[in-house]
């Protein structure tokens, strides 16, 4: 009797321990605060030309914060917040208790293929990462493109107030 009792509390025991490690891993919907550093590998701008100081371009590689709507369709079917464009598909997403990552597939005016992760180790902090490479159009001609994406998002509240949720990408 006394083996059989001594299984059951460790059972349990093992079962809350397990229970409390996943309600730690689980992402929260609502505002978010997302500041992102986007750094170029190879830029699409023409050798020579450089940004007047201060100015406020995707290509200046300065960080940037924002406010995102995380919702709760998004956590279900990403983990996370993914990047937005017109012409490019999240596709083969892997997703766990901790993280996830997908590929991001484009083709329109930038053609190429990204990687895209995410990891979070409790509900109000979270980590991602996208990097990118390809072609983008500019009129007749097609330059090499890299970059890389890296955010730190913090929970704010579950309410997002006037921040509108990004659309969900097309899969």
């Amino acid at each position: 009797m006394r083996k059989s009792s001594f299984w059951i509390v460790l059972s349990c025991s093992l079962l809350t321990v397990a229970l409390a490690a996943v309600a730690q891993a689980v992402r929260k919907p609502g505002l978010w605060e997302m500041t992102t550093k986007m750094s170029w590998q190879k830029s699409p701008l023409p050798p020579g030309i450089t940004l007047p100081p201060g100015a406020n371009s995707p290509f200046s590689g300065q960080t940037t914060t924002t406010q995102v709507c995380l919702t709760q369709e998004m956590i279900d079917k990403y983990g996370a917040p993914m990047p937005q464009g017109k012409d490019c598909q999240i596709v083969n997403v892997s997703l766990k208790a901790t993280g996830m990552t997908a590929d991001m597939v484009c083709s329109g005016r930038m053609n190429g293929k990204g990687t895209v992760e995410s990891s979070w180790s409790g509900g109000d902090r979270a980590t991602g990462k996208v990097h990118f490479d390809g072609v983008m159009q500019a009129g007749p001609n097609s330059m090499p493109v890299e970059w890389t994406s890296e955010s730190t998002s913090i929970f704010k509240g579950s309410d997002c107030g006037s921040v509108k949720p990004l659309p969900m990408p097309a899969k």
